[in-house]
């Protein structure tokens, strides 16, 4: 619950640290030592914690709660921009994601409410502190050679020619980025088991994304990786509530898996469940697909593509979008696909290759890298230059 008096807490805590910081013969006592670094976290106004959606299922008699979703939110002292932010993590992973860094490093809650963002941060259903139930299905959980081959040693294991360019995992060492070392094992710490269906989660996250917004009104939705459909779904169900949407490397490409896994994905385009397309489409079978005859570039993907005259994404074209890749992760291979088959049906996303900025060596976990700050305000500068009133 938000605490009615964030100034009152403040004062017992000082109160607190006050009397340890004092040895019983009056000498000063070292500091408390605390197990991470601290972050400045002065611009925190109030912080607080709901949930949003969920229904009852089972027999009467046996009801449980199913699809409800964890939220915490952090309100700044000065609010300076015109919407809040909601900020979805993405597969194996929980809000700790926007919390801090695995070494201790200000994190993008902290950073968001700094520059004036009320922060909503969620845990998915079926995830974290929105518990997931054996009846919810089956489960995966990322070994810690998988976390390293796709996030955090990608420059010695990875299979895309991109991988060589990172160098923004922190820690230092031959063992940086691999189990073992103590940065590695922190935030291999904090992962947690995913449901494996992607259909079950993209309408589960759906339906309590739109309860949110329901909830605290209009909004801009930050996704990552396995949380992109979300924004694209959330925005389906809820179009005027959705002011902006920054999607860092969502889920693709279209129709087909690549690099981390093979065979058909997404089949409605950028989801694996429905959205409303201009004409309708009842079964996603009736997209009608073709392939690029070549790629874009050097080492990207061949992309599909609708054939033309391509079908629209009605609830989506007025909502203004961007789609962020980094220039190490397996997501530089393939995030202009996402970006061509949305402005294809109708958006207006931009593109932006954070190399192109000037921004180089970042994997797929940006957030927690070494530069995630710069990053951070990148983010907030298209944010102010794109999302109006």
């Amino acid at each position: 619950m938000m605490s009615s008096s964030p100034y009152r807490l403040a004062a017992n805590i000082a109160s607190v640290l006050f009397v340890c910081a004092i040895a019983p013969n009056g000498a000063a006592a070292d500091p408390p030592r605390l197990p991470v670094p601290t972050v400045d976290q002065s611009a925190v106004a109030a912080r607080g914690y709901f949930y949003v959606g969920g229904r009852y299922v089972g027999d009467p008699g046996k009801e449980t709660m199913q699809g409800q979703m964890y939220v915490e939110v952090l309100a700044p002292k000065d609010v300076r921009r015109p919407y809040p932010l909601v900020l979805i993590h993405g597969a194996a992973q929980t809000a700790t994601n926007w919390m801090g860094t695995p070494d201790g490093r200000k994190g993008w809650a902290e950073f968001f409410v700094e520059q004036g963002y009320v922060v909503y941060m969620v845990d998915q259903p079926m995830r974290g502190r929105s518990a997931a139930h054996p009846g919810d299905g089956a489960t995966r959980m990322f070994t810690a050679p998988q976390e390293e081959g796709q996030f955090t040693a990608i420059e010695r294991t990875g299979t895309w020619p991109q991988a060589k360019k990172h160098t923004q995992w922190p820690g230092e060492g031959e063992n940086k980025g691999r189990h073992g070392d103590p940065i590695f094992d922190a935030f291999y710490a904090t992962q947690v088991e995913t449901v494996i269906s992607n259909e079950e989660t993209q309408l589960r996250n759906q339906a309590a994304g739109a309860a949110l917004l329901d909830k605290i009104g209009s909004a801009i939705i930050l996704t990552h990786s396995q949380s992109g459909p979300f924004g694209w779904l959330i925005a389906d169900a809820r179009p005027a509530l959705v002011k902006g949407i920054v999607a860092i490397e969502p889920s693709g490409p279209p129709f087909e898996n690549t690099i981390i896994s093979s065979g058909k994905g997404r089949a409605w385009g950028v989801a694996d469940v429905p959205l409303t397309y201009d004409p309708p489409v009842k079964d996603p079978a009736e997209l009608a697909v073709v392939r690029d005859e070549t790629s874009d570039g050097p080492d990207l993907f061949v992309c599909w593509m609708q054939k033309t005259p391509a079908r629209q994404l009605v609830n989506l074209k007025n909502i203004p979008a961007v789609v962020v890749a980094a220039e190490a992760s397996y997501h530089s291979v393939y995030d202009h696909c996402t970006v061509k088959y949305l402005n294809q049906a109708g958006m207006k996303v931009e593109y932006v290759p954070l190399a192109e900025k000037g921004i180089h060596g970042n994997g797929h976990m940006v957030m927690l890298e070494k530069n995630n700050l710069e990053i951070a305000r990148l983010l907030d500068d298209w944010m102010r230059n794109n999302v109006s009133r």
